[in-house]
């Protein structure tokens, strides 16, 4: 079976800012995992062995059947639903939004979907470093479009020079400042940034969710792609709810994703709490402790230009000697977003 939740990741940006080179890169630097596309708001594809140029609004195989659709926004949420259907086995979904869209509709959409297997996976607002002011004077909008998104790539950076590429981030930055954002040409962000990539043994095509101690482990100094910054924390003690939650509604600068398991230990409320945020995007899962499972929190956190030493410093403050102390009513925060 493939994973429970599938992450839906909405890759945006106005015409010719590489989107779709983007998407390109992804899928050729996937390791095995199983991606589904819903590309332009005109096809829905599941992509195993293909690139997505030229493939817009054409039949393509879908797990146990075959797809040929032109759709409208008011689809959307029915080809999110097919495409996580568990017999297709994808591990993530990527959405790429036509040029002219806006992608605040396409958010809420994902938000609102009716799909129990899909969670969100976060808005990529792609950037053409070379035509930016070009774009900007064209397109007001793009103002609100970067405020809106929980990572900015900036794309195409080759293309001007050190001081130009520095002003264009500038105002990039003043116009989304608690956005991450990444530099890169011709879409190469690393797959890793976005979505966590399945590794699947040889001639064995079941799907295995990287655990922690992959994620912990991994040596990401010989990435060729963008760099971005990961911490791992690990401890066996709860964390106090409230200094959770005031770490995760003041994010250190350039946090991106918090993932992981967090044991709060607080009367009535002993259960695994599954954390999964991207962006300003936050939920928690509530679910059992497995027999075998030690009690403890494990997060894995990754971002761009993140200062680790403080981001866990940070964290080790949030943790309760003492949980037995806390009022149950300190969970509400972490309530509010647990589904």
């Amino acid at each position: 079976m493939a994973r429970s939740r599938i992450p839906v990741v909405i890759v945006a940006g106005f015409l010719g800012s590489g989107k779709t080179t983007l998407l390109n890169h992804l899928l050729g630097n996937r390791s095995g995992t199983r991606v589904g596309v819903l590309v332009n708001d005109f096809g829905s594809i599941e992509i195993d062995a293909m690139a997505v140029a030229g493939q817009v609004d054409s039949m393509v195989s879908l797990g146990n059947g075959c797809l040929c659709c032109a759709v409208d926004g008011s689809e959307v949420d029915e080809l999110l639903a097919r495409l996580a259907r568990p017999a297709n086995r994808l591990d993530v979904i990527v959405v790429e939004a036509s040029g002219l869209a806006e992608p605040q509709p396409v958010v809420r959409t994902v938000l609102a979907s009716s799909a129990d297997r899909i969670e969100y996976g976060g808005l990529v607002e792609v950037v053409d470093a070379a035509e930016f002011p070009a774009t900007r004077a064209r397109h007001p909008e793009l103002g609100e479009h970067l405020s809106f998104a929980d990572l900015v790539v900036l794309n195409k950076s080759d293309r001007v020079g050190e001081e130009e590429l520095t002003a264009v981030a500038a105002e990039v930055r003043d116009l989304a400042p608690d956005v991450p954002l990444v530099r890169t040409a011709h879409g190469r962000v690393d797959p890793e940034l976005l979505f966590d990539r399945v590794a699947r043994p040889e001639r064995d095509d079941v799907p295995r969710q990287l655990s922690f101690s992959d994620l912990h482990e991994e040596d990401h100094r010989d990435h060729a792609h963008t760099r971005y910054d990961t911490a791992a924390f690990s401890c066996p003690e709860p964390l106090h709810p409230l200094r959770f939650a005031d770490f995760l509604d003041a994010r250190p600068e350039g946090l991106y994703r918090v993932k992981g398991v967090v044991h709060f230990g607080v009367p009535g409320h002993r259960q695994r709490y599954e954390v999964h945020t991207v962006g300003r995007y936050l939920r928690f899962r509530r679910t059992a402790w497995r027999p075998d499972e030690p009690r403890g929190t494990n997060l894995v956190l990754i971002g761009t230009g993140l200062d680790v030493e403080e981001t866990l410093a940070a964290l080790r403050a949030c943790v309760e000697h003492d949980p037995e102390s806390v009022e149950p009513s300190a969970m509400r925060r972490v309530l509010r977003h647990t589904g």
